[in-house]
């Protein structure tokens, strides 16, 4: 179920992408071909002002179905991510790249409420954020209030040294909708970090294919 939740497809990667995918770390670049987005032309909300990411941060989440989704970040909080059935990420596959939207701290219990209900309906309406309405990705198939998904995402500015700098619970959900020149992403977002403050985020992201971007 969870590789159906968080990835676009059940394509695995190719093995001569297979190394490069898995020493995607601090202190890395990765290459991004700008078409990636160009093709979604005027209708995206996805733009980029640069075809290199320098990686400053790295998150992995661990799924209960055994799964691992692997993160990686810039200093302005542009994010790769990839979906692994290991945590060394060797066999990478369904990759996405998210840009920050907004960021808001919520108040109060109220505007968390009212937050956690924009996120458990099948449509999110995006006219506050200055979005169109997103149809639901994860859970698509039914109309139904869904609950949004729940997960852990550890976070290291140095994988080697073994000790992450946080730790951020996160309550989501993902949407997408469709475009002429293919599929735009957005996920919604609550983060509450160990010792720091909860926030609201909105990233709006693309599917990226294997030839897509190069470490």
């Amino acid at each position: 179920m969870f590789k159906k939740l968080f990835g676009q497809s059940d394509k695995a990667a190719p093995a001569s992408r297979l190394a490069t995918v898995r020493n995607i770390t601090v202190g890395r670049t990765v290459a991004l071909d700008p078409l990636a987005w160009r093709r979604l032309g005027d209708e995206t909300h996805f733009t980029l002002d640069r075809d290199v990411l320098d990686i400053t941060a790295q998150g992995l989440v661990t799924l209960d179905g055994g799964q691992f989704v692997h993160r990686f970040y810039t200093d302005d909080h542009v994010m790769l991510q990839a979906m692994s059935d290991d945590e060394v990420g060797t066999e990478s596959y369904d990759f996405s790249l998210f840009i920050p939207w907004t960021s808001a701290y919520p108040p109060g219990e109220r505007e968390r409420r009212i937050w956690r209900d924009r996120l458990s309906a099948p449509v999110f309406h995006g006219a506050a954020e200055e979005l169109p309405d997103y149809p639901r990705f994860w859970f698509s198939e039914s109309d139904a209030v869904q609950p949004p998904v729940t997960l852990w995402e550890t976070i290291w500015d140095d994988r080697t040294a073994g000790t992450p700098y946080a730790k951020i619970f996160q309550t989501c959900m993902l949407y997408g909708r469709d475009l002429a020149g293919g599929r735009e992403l957005m996920i919604a977002l609550e983060q509450q970090p160990e010792g720091g403050e909860t926030t609201h985020e909105i990233m709006i992201g693309i599917p990226l294919e294997m030839a897509e971007f190069r470490a």
